[in-house]
């Protein structure tokens, strides 16, 4: 019986006490990480209950208030609001964080863009009058209140905001020239020939929203449109040029350019090109008009990448202009169908 009963001196105690503390150290160290954790997931899963339902603006007032969170996290939470288009709850946040916050420069930025992308565009305008009335030389803060008075139709307003751009280092060519036409365009006072006179000096002089001018001028006058046009940037104009009724087509300028020729032999108007070195436009001169297929059109920003199946001339992601770049894919023509059947009943 003595061999369990052993004196501490014996150096088998010393192994046996070692292994011991080992095991409680262990357990001790196990139990206790899966009570932490336990108690942080019911206290994560209590909090996050208070989202099941759209919180009221009194709720986060008291949420915000009572600081559960940090305010990196309520901003993270603000964007994410904004994000799904839940521009109310984004807007309490930041302007319950206002109250809170002495560095109010950054929120006040935060807050005028979720007015921007709400449509609240007075508040917008006034939140980032706000920012510049402390800090002038915010060229962010400029871009938006110039594209506040954007969609305003305030183009004038949009003109006097490149001055502080302009001072600040900022490319304001292609804006400016962008606004000049935005202001030409929506004069209601000006006929529309007195419009193509001034569209053509602009492009003329800057040599930029190419789309943007000739869209106008091959509505209301193809001849000076057909005369104006750098067959060069054909690739630019694609859509309008492939819009063009037939009888406002310029044979003389058309056969002097093998894009053209091949564009408008695509389309079954012309018979001047055998092949084309354009995937769609070769597929379409071989079919000879014996198919329903045509082109379809999508819209690239040359500078975010942002897809668009409508023509913009301001981005509506990164609001660069002028950087519409077109896509073009095969298509059944389902208009053509829809017109020979309309044809048959008559």
């Amino acid at each position: 019986m003595n061999i369990f009963f052993l004196e501490y001196r014996d150096p088998l105690f010393s192994v046996i006490i070692f292994f011991v503390f080992i095991f409680l150290i262990t357990f001790t160290s196990y139990w206790w990480g899966r009570f932490r954790a336990n108690k942080d997931t019911k206290h994560l899963d209590k909090f996050l209950k208070q989202f099941h339902s759209s919180p009221s603006s009194s709720e986060l007032k008291v949420l915000i208030k009572s600081g559960d969170l940090s305010e990196k996290s309520w901003l993270i939470l603000a964007d994410a609001y904004s994000n799904n288009g839940e521009y109310e709850k984004s807007i309490e946040i930041y302007k319950e964080l206002l109250k809170l916050n002495q560095n109010t420069k950054e929120i006040l930025f935060l807050l005028g863009t979720t007015y921007f992308r709400a449509g609240f565009l007075q508040r917008a305008k006034v939140v980032f009058l706000e920012i510049l009335k402390n800090n002038p030389r915010t060229a962010e803060a400029l871009q938006y209140l110039l594209l506040v008075y954007e969609q305003m139709q305030d183009y004038e307003s949009a003109c006097e905001v490149l001055s502080p751009l302009d001072e600040l280092e900022q490319n304001t060519l292609t804006q400016t020239s962008y606004l000049k036409v935005m202001i030409i365009l929506n004069n209601l006072k000006q006929s529309s020939q007195e419009k193509v006179e001034e569209l053509l000096k602009i492009y003329k002089l800057t040599n930029t929203n190419t789309h943007l001018i000739f869209e106008y001028l091959f509505k209301v006058n193809p001849k000076v449109a057909w005369k104006n046009l750098d067959t060069k940037k054909s690739n630019l104009l694609l859509d309008i040029l492939w819009l063009v009724d037939t009888k406002d087509l310029d044979l003389d300028i058309i056969t002097k350019n093998s894009y053209l020729m091949e564009l408008y032999t695509a389309r079954g108007d012309l018979n001047l090109a055998k092949k084309s070195e354009v995937f769609e436009f070769d597929v379409l001169i071989n079919l000879h008009s014996k198919s329903d297929a045509t082109l379809s059109f999508e819209y690239v920003c040359d500078t975010c990448k942002q897809i668009s199946p409508f023509t913009f001339n301001r981005c509506l992601k990164c609001h660069s202009v002028d950087s519409s770049i077109i896509e073009i894919s095969l298509v059944k023509d389902y208009y053509r169908n829809f017109g020979e059947e309309n044809n048959s009943f008559q």
